[in-house]
């Protein structure tokens, strides 16, 4: 199973599991008296509804290139994530506002019944399954969809827990406030978890990786071709989980044409050996000792 076929059939478990949880928080905190496993239930529907936005990515990523997206559709990935971080952040914020709102008003003095306890703990040991799985196959495939799905399960697994917490002081010490003030701890760590994932993917959209040792790296190859001298202006941006490397290389003068595209096939291989996840390499070659003005961007084998 290739890695959008994965990411397909792990949005519809997803979807799946947080459409049955979201029916049994939502229905069983209205019979039981719970507003807090009312809005444990109406967080798990607005993951149905991220998880919709997976789905969507994941086919339009399988696209092959053409001529208006010549390199391909994988960037809808990282778009797909900064949505998925407005929705993490729109429901760490709701929860933070009605929260303090509640506290402030003075409106949290329902006392639930036992039933929501046992649905909560359901909840939690399902979306803890769920979460794990989910982080392990983007991890694996290097999604960051899944691993922003994983994430923002496991902020639904903290804010079950918070609304466990609340619950059960609720129905056992007759406290009636503390489900309230959990859940607005529960919500600013939310917001961080979305602020996180959108600076993340911001970088992305901008041309950054997160690892710059991948410079080191390139440079070792290329020294590593006999022939191939001064790699500069290295650039190297990301393609959802896939690299895209330029450079330039300066060779002999006295080379034929032919020789040069060795030496160019020589220093790909050499790169791919030691950077995984290349989907292309654009070289550029210079006679050696070329000396080129104004090329203000790029990596230099001196800077790394």
């Amino acid at each position: 199973m290739d890695r959008q076929q994965r990411i397909i059939r792990a949005s519809y478990i997803g979807i799946g599991v947080n459409a049955v949880l979201a029916l049994a928080k939502i229905s069983g905190g209205h019979w039981y008296d719970s507003l807090a496993v009312i809005g444990d239930g109406i967080d798990s529907a607005n993951d149905v509804g991220t998880y919709f936005i997976t789905l969507i990515a994941a086919r339009i990523m399988v696209r092959p290139p053409d001529p208006k997206f010549p390199y391909g559709y994988n960037r809808a990935e990282a778009i797909a994530t900064k949505l998925l971080s407005f929705f993490i952040f729109f429901i760490g914020a709701q929860l933070v506002f009605t929260s303090i709102q509640d506290l402030w008003a003075g409106n949290s003095n329902h006392i639930p019944q036992i039933g929501a306890i046992i649905i909560t703990v359901i909840s939690v040991l399902v979306k803890l399954a769920l979460s794990f799985w989910q982080m392990r196959e983007g991890k694996s495939i290097q999604s960051k969809m899944l691993i922003a799905n994983a994430y923002n399960m496991r902020g639904d697994i903290i804010l079950s827990l918070g609304v466990l917490v609340g619950v059960a002081c609720s129905v056992y010490l007759q406290i009636d406030w503390l489900d309230h003030a959990v859940g607005s701890l529960v919500g600013i760590w939310i917001l961080k978890v979305a602020f996180d994932l959108f600076k993340e993917t911001s970088f992305e959209l901008m041309d950054s990786i997160d690892d710059t040792a991948v410079y080191s790296k390139i440079v070792a190859a290329v020294q590593s071709v006999d022939g191939a001298n001064n790699p500069h202006r290295l650039r190297v941006r990301r393609l959802s989980n896939l690299l895209m490397i330029d450079l330039d290389i300066e060779l002999e003068e006295s080379l034929t044409m032919r020789e040069a595209h060795k030496i160019g096939i020589d220093v790909e291989h050499a790169i791919k050996g030691q950077v995984d996840n290349v989907y292309d390499i654009m070289i550029h070659f210079e006679p050696l000792g070329n000396i080129e003005e104004n090329e203000p961007y790029g990596v230099h084998h001196q800077d790394v």
